[in-house]
């Protein structure tokens, strides 16, 4: 059985964008390690949103390079993403409704759990699968 890390944004994001070259060069070997299955990092939906925010708003990637490097490493195979396939279609809605990536987040999980969602944020919201309303 491989070692188990659950891994931070910063990791992700030096790997992802090698900035800082040196910080770059040790997040790479430790995914190279995972490509080797002697690692699996567990990554949260809530580290996740945070690269998502970041590559968007300082590296100022568009939707669709967001998603062209985050649907791979969430799909790749020593990497334990929680709620996988929920959080890839997130990604993918995102980029395809051009709103946030935690409100297509959030809608999805609200419309598993067939329940709505409270938000002021009606134009993002009127684009995405589920039901909304406005607080009362």
């Amino acid at each position: 059985m491989s070692e188990r890390l659950w891994v931070d944004a910063n990791v992700l994001l030096r790997y992802l964008t090698g900035d800082p070259p040196e910080q770059a060069k040790r997040s790479a070997a430790l995914i190279a390690r995972v490509e080797r299955g002697d690692l699996t990092l567990a990554l949260h939906p809530v580290v996740l949103a945070e690269v998502y925010w970041v590559l968007r708003s300082f590296y100022g990637y568009s939707a669709a390079e967001v998603a062209g490097v985050l649907v791979p490493l969430l799909s790749a195979d020593g990497i334990d993403a929680a709620d996988r396939e929920l959080t890839i279609a997130a990604v993918e809605l995102a980029r395809d409704k051009r709103v946030d990536f935690v409100d297509a987040l959030l809608a999805l999980h609200a419309e598993r759990a067939s329940e709505p969602v409270c938000t002021f944020d009606a134009a993002d919201f009127r684009r995405l699968p589920g039901r909304w309303s406005p607080p009362a």
